[in-house]
């Protein structure tokens, strides 16, 4: 066998022994002393990371549970990235592939991880408002509301942000729970709770872009049965200048 694909050889032994030694042997004629270093080297590296990033699933599982599903997404998740800060949403998606096989992990493991990892996604984001074409004195009933890239709606069925280690129930509640994630000028990352109403106008802000203030209020107004119209436009019109208030919204659309 060629010397190149000789060592490559050895390297694929290695790093399936380093993911598994329960099960995978190491090359031939490497000192044990120097493969512990490895094992150890690279999951505490790996488990240090996404700690660091999940203190509160790593908090919930406690040290057992905890080790045992990094040591599983170690083993059995193929990374398609290099980059360290992409390796959180890798565990995540192992973690939805594991509640799709239905490998008995907490009802509200996924979103949970989800809600974790929101945030250092928005604190990594590139996205700069002043980047995107935007009349901050438009009028936000005439005009198209511009929500800002940095300002995301979440529905988790899980009330997430109350996990804790007193707090971990078995059944999701009937009503779901509704955040807004905002990073401000300070790079400061933000999460407030939202009502169903404010969730849905920004989700409509998301999702119908083309539509003006007034056509997503008297849509949404449609939605929510209301019997008053011009009560509800009313209320919504002040609900988008909070939002303005708040960086949420930028302002309208300029074509």
């Amino acid at each position: 066998m060629p010397a190149a694909e000789s060592l490559r050889d050895q390297q694929f032994q290695l790093a399936s022994h380093i993911r598994d030694p329960d099960n995978a042997p190491p090359p031939p004629g490497i000192e044990e002393r120097r493969l512990a270093i490895y094992r150890d080297l690279f999951y505490s590296s790996l488990q240090g990371l996404l700690a660091g990033n999940f203190p509160v699933i790593r908090k919930l599982l406690g040290d057992d549970g905890w080790h045992a599903l990094v040591r599983d997404f170690y083993r059995e998740h193929r990374c398609t990235t290099p980059l360290f800060p992409e390796l959180p949403r890798e565990f995540i998606q192992y973690v939805q592939a594991r509640a799709e096989a239905g490998r008995g992990d907490k009802p509200w493991l996924l979103e949970l991880a989800h809600y974790e990892w929101v945030e250092l996604a928005l604190d990594l984001s590139e996205a700069n408002p002043a980047d995107v074409l935007h009349d901050a004195e438009g009028d936000l009933l005439a005009g198209e509301p511009l929500l800002s890239p940095l300002a995301w709606p979440l529905a988790y069925a899980w009330p997430v942000q109350r996990l804790s280690v007193e707090f971990q129930p078995e059944l999701a509640p009937d009503a779901a729970t509704f955040l807004l994630v905002q990073r401000d000028a300070n790079y400061k990352v933000r999460f407030n709770e939202l009502s169903p109403l404010s969730f849905r106008l920004l989700q409509r802000l998301a999702d119908e872009p083309g539509l003006t203030g007034r056509e997503q209020l008297l849509a949404l107004a449609g939605e929510a049965l209301s019997p008053d119209p011009d009560a509800f436009l009313t209320l919504g019109h002040d609900m988008l200048r909070q939002f303005l208030a708040s960086g949420v919204i930028l302002g309208t659309r300029i074509p």
